[in-house]
């Protein structure tokens, strides 16, 4: 499994790297690499032409070596550049010609050009590899332009054989790639390169016939084209991260999608994943998976849980990075700052009210806090017939909770207020208080156990301690005790009413948002059928009519 650890100590060491790569760079040549996916998309003539330019603009240029392949538009431009003789050499009895290095070095142009950088130097040159005399150029501060196909990087060497089923035989390390100040695609469509070859203007025409039906392939060419295109991608993309790494800068650039999942040993992150691998299929952009190591061990149950859910974020084609972090919003959030992030994934909290009436602060909560111009997307868990029982069942004895809360505590409020104003009204004003809050609680709460137990206490609280002889429940008079009777009878059925006539007002409002209901009717150009809603507006009506009418 492949994952990466990044950490505050991580971030110091790329900006240490990077500021020893420029105090390294005075002194020191540029490099630019014109890139393809194949021989024949014009690698060495758009170097040719650059090299013309900055000829025009005065810059020392010089040919060290250029590839024409008998091509008359290449050797058109390089008869516009003045050329380094090439050095002879003899090997196995046959004399060669290769880049003179050393001549180069004694010149000492501004700028260089060296074409085929994967090429193999002949037996007792002073290098093995092309790639490597260019090095000595750069050292000695010469600025240098090559060209190289995507087959010949070496960390795509054995995707393009299985691609095209032709060995490789000359490679470059990635890391000139990487060290590369300037990497130029050179891209036409396989089709144009196909044409090309047709013409005669890549190989001559036995050879062209055999590759077309070979390497040439229009499947093949398309798969190179995209290795091609992604690999550029990518190194714009480290250099993105790098800048972004250096200034500490917390802004999103939308230059292009990026999701982020959070993954952990919870058998719903493997749901998320796959979830998250569909939305990146969709935007066609990268993903990565991310898993928050807090320092606490995991039992070996949800470690082995993690590692399958990490592996199979690895297999869907997720960059899978492990970052320590005590908090993991905190950390979510500064991992999607660091790696220009758009897009967050994370599962539904599965949260419950504290006491039925306090929720906790979730993960999810803290995210939208703090995740300025990033997309949060929460994904709720699959659940089966059984799970939803169980949500409806929960919510309902959530809700059933705080109406039972409320009804309690406005019965306790109500009943402070009767004590401090019995001593001047009598027992019959704290009656017409609860009688008050009864029905004031019919606004608020639905559950008609709630209303019936606010309708009790309610009773039971006058009668102990207002109605005499109070701290008792015994009532001497017989008109008190019915108007006790009464009294719970009529807050009960004053605070039901109330509360459902709110249903109703919020039913009403719901239906008001729905689509109004039209019946069709046969319109006068048949088989048109025309909508006619149930407002009498003759207006509105011919509006709907019309417009019904054509989209019909």
């Amino acid at each position: 499994m492949f994952s990466e650890t990044h950490s505050d100590s991580q971030r110091a060491d790329r900006i240490l790297a990077s500021i020893r790569r420029e105090e390294a760079r005075p002194g020191r040549g540029l490099l630019k690499i014109f890139f393809g996916m194949a021989p024949g998309v014009g690698k060495t003539c758009a170097m040719l032409e650059a090299a013309i330019q900055a000829a025009d603009k005065g810059v020392q240029v010089i040919i060290g070596v250029a590839e024409s392949h008998g091509r008359e538009d290449t050797m058109r431009l390089i008869g516009r550049l003045p050329r380094l003789p090439m050095k002879k050499m003899v090997y196995r009895g046959v004399e060669m010609e290769e880049f003179d290095l050393e001549e180069a070095l004694r010149v000492k142009p501004q700028l260089i050009l060296v074409d085929e950088l994967a090429h193999t130097n002949v037996p007792g040159m002073r290098h093995r590899k092309r790639y490597q005399d260019v090095e000595d150029l750069l050292a000695a501060g010469i600025d240098v332009y090559t060209t190289l196909n995507v087959q010949h990087l070496e960390s795509r060497s054995d995707t393009v054989h299985d691609i095209t089923a032709a060995p490789v035989q000359e490679t470059v390390p990635d890391s000139v790639l990487a060290e590369a100040d300037c990497i130029q695609l050179v891209d036409i469509t396989p089709d144009q390169l196909r044409t090309r070859l047709r013409e005669g203007k890549v190989y001559s025409a036995p050879q062209a016939s055999a590759a077309l039906d070979h390497f040439f392939k229009e499947s093949n060419l398309t798969a190179l084209r995209e290795l091609a295109l992604r690999i550029v991608a990518e190194k714009v993309d480290h250099e993105l991260t790098e800048v972004r790494t250096i200034s500490g800068d917390r802004s999103i650039w939308r230059s292009g999608e990026r999701l982020m999942v959070a993954v952990g040993p919870s058998p719903f992150s493997a749901r998320l994943v796959r979830w998250t691998r569909r939305m990146a299929y969709a935007l066609n952009a990268p993903w990565i998976a991310l898993s928050v190591d807090t320092g606490v061990p995991l039992p070996p149950e949800q470690q082995q849980r993690l590692d399958a859910n990490l592996e199979l974020a690895r297999r869907l084609g997720a960059e899978v990075i492990v970052m320590p972090g005590s908090d993991l919003a905190e950390t979510l959030l500064r991992m999607a700052f660091l790696r220009n992030v758009s897009q967050i994934v994370v599962g539904k909290p599965q949260e419950s009210y504290l006491w039925g009436l306090v929720r906790p602060i979730s993960l999810v909560d803290k995210l939208v806090k703090g995740s300025d111009q990033i997309d949060i997307y929460v994904v709720p868990a699959a659940s089966g017939p059984g799970r939803n029982r169980w949500k409806s069942w929960h919510r309902k004895t959530e809700k059933d909770g705080r109406d039972y809360w409320l009804a309690a505590g406005v019965t306790a409020a109500v009943t402070g207020a009767g004590l401090l104003v019995s001593a001047f009204t009598g027992y019959f004003a704290p009656g017409f208080l609860y009688l008050a809050g009864v029905v004031g609680l019919g606004f608020f709460i639905r559950s008609r156990w709630a209303m019936l137990l606010a309708a009790a206490l309610s009773v039971l609280l006058w009668n102990l301690l207002f109605i005499p002889p109070v701290m008792t429940f015994k009532i001497e008079r017989l008109e008190d005790a019915l108007m006790c009777f009464f009294f719970f009878l009529v807050a009960l059925s004053t605070g039901r009413l109330t509360s459902r006539l709110r249903i109703r007002e919020r039913e009403e409002r719901e239906r008001e948002k729905r689509p109004m209901p039209c019946s069709c009717i046969p319109g006068p150009l048949d088989p048109l059928r025309t909508c006619l809603p149930s407002f009498p507006s003759r207006r509105d009506r011919s509006a709907r009519l019309w417009g019904c009418a054509w989209l019909s």
